[in-house]
Formats: C-alpha cells, structure tokens, sequence
C-alpha cells in the first residue's frame, strides 16, 4: 500500500455530525469508533463523542475527524482547509454546492480563475474552509498555492 495523505479534522462534541454530513456529500462507508469504546477517556460525559471516524469513497477520497477531548484547546477551522479538485466538473460543482449551502458560506463563487481552472471557496457549516478546482486543459493542474 502506497503512503497516503489524508486530511483529518477535529471537532467539538459534534464530529459524528459533521462525518455524516461529509458522508451524505461524498458518499461512502463511514466508521465511528467512540472514545468509551477505546477506554480513551477517564470522563464518562466523552463516552460517546467520537475518537476516530474515517468515511472512504468508491472514487478513493479518504476523510478523517474526531472529537476534541474536553481537556485539549480547539478552535473550529482555524488551521486547515480541503481542497478537492479534478476532471469533473459536475461532480465538484455538486460538491461546492453540498457544502456550501445548508448554514455554510460562499467565499469565492465558483468561477474562471486567473490561472485558467474553474475555482471556488466556501465554508461549511462546521467551519471547516473548502478549495473547490475543476482542472481545464490550458490551466495549471490542482489549487494554487500560497
């Protein structure tokens, strides 16, 4: 098996939401493994908050999250963003739109960039940011970056 790069958010007290959000947008098998299920936790109130969740696609994306534990710091969205890109416009169209609406927020319409790709931002409900590239023959392949 090849090494991998898979992004892997964190939450508070709501990453079984936001998964099965993620799950109801990409499509997928998701597994939920809870803190008491791994004896993870001395608080009994983190029991069922989620220690571990991973929703894999047939198309091969890869999408980890957890709760934070009471005791460690978090501040929602703060230190990551995830960028989706490829051929299908459609398909990441849909995408954009999945997360976009529904309580999230448009950053940057999806739209012609300067570097010739179809590009968008938006920020989803649980306030992760999302890069959103449709890849054109005469652009540069994937996000820029910066």
């Amino acid at each position: 098996m090849p090494t991998t790069l898979n992004p892997y958010l964190s939450f508070r007290d709501n990453a079984r939401e936001a998964m099965n959000f993620y799950q109801s947008v990409f499509g997928g098998e998701l597994t939920l493994s809870t803190f008491g299920e791994f004896q993870a936790s001395d608080d009994p109130a983190e029991s069922e908050k989620i220690m571990h969740g991973m929703l894999t696609t047939s198309k091969g994306m890869v999408l980890m999250g957890a709760d934070t534990p009471n005791s460690m710091g978090y501040t929602p969205g703060a230190s990551i963003s995830i960028s989706l890109s490829g051929d299908d416009e459609a398909e990441l169209r849909g995408y954009y739109q999945k997360l976009s609406g529904d309580g999230g927020t448009v950053t940057v319409p999806m739209e012609q960039s300067p570097w010739g790709d179809i590009f968008g931002m938006c920020t989803d409900r649980f306030g992760m940011a999302w890069l959103v590239n449709v890849n054109s023959a005469q652009g540069a392949a994937g996000t820029p970056q910066g």
